[in-house]
């Protein structure tokens, strides 16, 4: 169990007020992350159908997202050295709107998998500052905080998707709403950059360039790996697999992402909570656990409702993962904190290539079966690593 000594620095305390503009600060960067996140994905059966794109080529754009975060390794190390986590953040923010337009006027398939690699630098830079700002929340406050940041990316992942289901009634333009959605990502990252910290920095002094974990931190990271691989894979897919195999409309797709974050939202809202009370190890395992058979329920019995049910369920059993996983990466210093969500943020975009690849050579239903199956790894996993 993580407890206040975890957050111990030689980092001066700050006064209440300046703290709690921090906190709304991260959270409105968590925010803005998942408010483009949700836009895109909610609107990929539309982009699919614009574009006249198979199956494979929507995982090949999803291939170059992953290339994208893998070739921001350097580019982010580079960023956070010279910016710190306040400017790499504001910086990959604001880049990371104007892709959001650009994607939206893809003309073609290619187009649309060269955007996507520059989403995955971008989006990977912003992920892993973003968090490094959250581990100085943390240590201001003396206390866990990371869940309920993760709870805003959820809130602005729903809000994304929920923005899209209202906005297909008005307009079926998938440019006009990616160009209205930019603005509203600028807005939730730049009004309140004030209560960034300025001189946090993911990289201990001097380190230019991405570095793997060692020891204990490799096990830490692929922890992370893992569990964004479950959770990226549930939200680019999930629209796509209610379309195609549970036949909802393609504003009924839409729900499944909010289905899924919604209960996210909820569930990390109380998790530092619940992780104080029962300990990272238990509340991993179960929640885990929980996540793989509830996903495996659903594929199963088929349907609609049973899954948004499923997905629901899916959401509160993964929602603690990559806040639990993300503070045990600080416990191990800086370079490895960045290293460990380097390779979440990796994952996140490695899954959903994964489960289109599976997809391709099956069908969506078996793609969904490993992710059901990742998560119950993820369990298994969880009892190997030491939370306290």
């Amino acid at each position: 169990m993580t407890g206040p000594s975890a957050f111990e620095s030689d980092a001066a305390r700050v006064d209440a007020p300046a703290v709690r503009r921090s906190q709304l600060a991260v959270a409105s960067l968590f925010g803005a992350l998942g408010f483009s996140y949700g836009t895109w994905t909610s609107r990929l059966p539309a982009i699919k159908a614009n574009l006249g794109l198979s199956t494979a080529q929507v995982s090949m754009v999803l291939l170059f997202a992953a290339i994208g975060a893998i070739f921001s390794f350097p580019v982010t190390a580079a960023a956070l050295h010279k910016l710190g986590s306040r400017g790499a953040s504001l910086l990959a923010g604001g880049l990371l709107a104007l892709g959001l337009v650009v994607f939206g006027l893809a003309p073609d398939w290619m187009s649309a998998c060269a955007i996507m690699g520059v989403y995955g630098v971008l989006a990977s830079t912003m992920d892993v500052a973003m968090n490094a700002q959250g581990v100085e929340v943390e240590r201001a406050t003396a206390r866990p905080v990371m869940s309920r940041l993760h709870a805003a990316f959820s809130l602005g992942t729903m809000a994304g998707a929920f923005f899209a289901f209202c906005l297909v009634e008005v307009t079926p333009s998938v440019p006009l709403h990616f160009a209205v959605a930019a603005l509203i990502v600028l807005a939730a990252v730049f009004l309140p950059r004030a209560g960034l910290i300025a001189d946090a920095k993911a990289i201990d002094g001097g380190t230019r360039s991405f570095s793997l974990p060692r020891g204990a931190a490799w096990l830490i990271g692929g922890m992370a790996f893992l569990g964004m691989i479950v959770e990226g894979s549930m939200v680019d897919w999930s629209t796509l697999y209610l379309k195609e195999r549970a036949d909802a409309s393609q504003q009924m797709a839409t729900l499944g992402i909010v289905s899924l974050q919604g209960a996210m939202l909820v569930t990390r809202w109380f998790g530092d909570r619940a992780r104080v009370r029962w300990g990272a190890r238990r509340l991993l395992f179960v929640g885990s656990l929980l996540a793989g058979l509830s996903l495996a329920a659903a594929l199963l019995v088929g349907g609609v409702v049973p899954a948004l049910v499923g997905f629901g369920l899916f959401g509160i059993g993964v929602a603690t993962v990559s806040p639990c996983v993300y503070a045990a990466g600080a416990r191990e210093g800086g370079v490895a904190l960045a290293a460990v969500m380097t390779l979440g943020s990796l994952g996140f975009l490695v899954g959903p290539l994964v489960i289109g690849a599976v997809a391709q050579a099956t069908n969506l239903s078996w793609g969904m079966a490993v992710v059901a199956g990742a998560a119950i790894a993820l369990a298994v996993l969880s009892r190997r690593v030491r939370w306290d």
